[in-house]
């Protein structure tokens, strides 16, 4: 199913995000279209939606480089590990472990080829949904340290947002839609 298919499908519940989707994405004039369409894939990545992961994926590949459209996924893929690592380091109170290596490879926040910036944001937006305080303080201020200004990073921030509440609204309408067996529910 096309992302727009799927936006309009929403729910009357989620009439809010059908109306953010279209300022936010639709009638975009905040952020370059890469830097749009890369937080749309990162940040639905970042969702673990079936549904919506692969018609955002769809949907940035007529907008973004084929570079691009893979740095986005690496985005994802780094920023889910380190979001993990780096929360915990966050919320544990052993010092300790701030000391340590991570021992963790992250060549993916090298060498993606494309704009530093870009590529931050898309960090910055995972490590928002994946809630790491840690994370989202690293690539704010990296982006900030390169010229970004934060309303370009809230720009971001909210494109994250309602990516992240349609997953979340999708995922509910699938789980709706599944009937569990009548025999599995009798025997719980």
């Amino acid at each position: 199913m096309s992302l727009d298919t799927l936006i309009d499908s929403l729910p009357a519940s989620a009439k809010d995000l059908k109306l953010n989707f279209s300022s936010l994405v639709r009638n975009n004039t905040e952020l370059t279209p890469q830097q749009l369409w890369g937080t749309i894939v990162a940040t639905a990545i970042a969702t673990r939606s079936a549904s919506l992961t692969p018609a955002a994926i769809a949907a940035a590949a007529a907008q973004l480089s084929a570079p691009a459209l893979e740095a986005a996924k690496t985005a994802a893929a780094v920023m889910g590990m380190n979001n993990i690592f780096y929360r915990f380091h966050h919320l544990s109170s052993n010092p300790k472990y701030a000391t340590m290596p991570a021992r963790l490879r992250m060549n993916g926040l090298r060498g993606h080829g494309v704009d530093e910036v870009d590529f931050e944001l898309w960090s910055l937006a995972v490590s928002a949904i994946n809630g790491c305080g840690k994370c989202v303080d690293s690539h704010e201020k990296v982006v900030r340290d390169k010229g970004a200004s934060e309303e370009l990073v809230l720009a971001v921030v909210r494109v994250s947002a309602v990516i992240h509440a349609i997953g979340v609204v999708l995922d509910q309408v699938a789980a709706e839609a599944h009937t569990p067996d009548e025999s599995l529910a009798a025997t719980v």
